[in-house]
């Protein structure tokens, strides 16, 4: 449902915090997660990224491992796609401000593909609800105007999580993005503060899941606690939109989780990244 349109920018809400707000050290700090990877080239169109969305200390190896496979590739749009952490609402937002603000610079908003979008279904509202102090969509932006320059978003956040509402999601980036040079990337973490071996073996059903293209089975086990991702709803949006995109394959390219950064195995956050392209 369209509202209006909105004039604003939307500014950084947790530069400083998640990330560096000096524009300097946060080009560095990218730029030694991107040379900090061995080269593992993926052959074919990606329509899809999964990536992490906690403080760069913890998760930007992994979110990086997934946006070095963007720097030889250009895209005209990028949808990314949130979990609200801060404000409940019903069904999803998309925010047709005229820009997302970085320490970076703006990102131009694709004011006529949100509204687009808004179009497809009611539960899809053209607003600010999440979007205010959410930091999971917030952290992909930098990684993205570091490996692909000038692009424009398509900002949307999930509020209550349902499988329904993300297929119809799904299916709706899908429809607006099908004549589009268009990328769609789902921000989510895994499991949450369980020590690290049961964290392990929970998050290796999530990826056994997405290397398979599976969102049923992984929405069914998140259903039934078998695993867990705040971002659950986003990455089965992600994974029907780059379907019908395109995409044929799923690939898990880093799993890691806080201990491996901390050493504290005693309750620990899992990261993982994938593409989703065509072979």
């Amino acid at each position: 449902m369209v509202e209006s349109r909105f004039a604003q920018t939307r500014p950084p809400a947790v530069a400083g915090m998640f990330y560096p707000d000096d524009p300097r050290e946060l080009k560095e700090q990218i730029d030694f997660f991107l040379n900090n990877l061995e080269d593992h080239p993926i052959v074919g169109e990606i329509h899809g990224l999964i990536c992490p969305h906690a403080g760069y200390p913890f998760s930007g190896q992994v979110a990086a491992s997934a946006y070095k496979h963007l720097l030889s590739r250009d895209y005209e749009n990028v949808a990314v796609i949130s979990p609200s952490h801060r404000e409940y609402f019903e069904g999803a937002s998309v925010l047709p401000v005229e820009a997302y603000e970085t320490p970076l610079g703006p990102v131009p908003v694709n004011i006529d593909l949100c509204e687009r979008l808004a179009e497809q279904a009611d539960f899809i509202n053209a607003s600010w609800s999440g979007h205010r102090e959410e930091h999971a969509l917030e952290v992909q932006l930098p990684f993205l105007q570091r490996v692909l320059g000038e692009f424009k978003l398509i900002p949307v956040v999930m509020g209550d999580q349902n499988y329904d509402h993300a297929v119809d999601l799904g299916e709706a980036l899908a429809k607006v993005l099908r004549h589009q040079n268009a990328l769609v990337v789902a921000s989510s973490d895994l499991s949450h503060y369980y020590p690290a071996s049961e964290a392990e073996r929970m998050d290796r059903r999530v990826a056994d899941r997405i290397n398979n293209y599976d969102y049923e089975g992984f929405w069914d086990d998140i259903e039934t606690h078998r695993s867990e991702a705040c971002g659950a709803g986003p990455i089965v949006a992600a994974m029907v939109a780059a379907r019908k995109l395109g995409a044929n394959k799923a690939e898990v390219l880093m799993y890691r989780h806080s201990g491996d950064v901390t050493g504290d195995r005693s309750g620990v956050v899992g990261y993982l990244a994938a593409a989703l392209y065509h072979v």
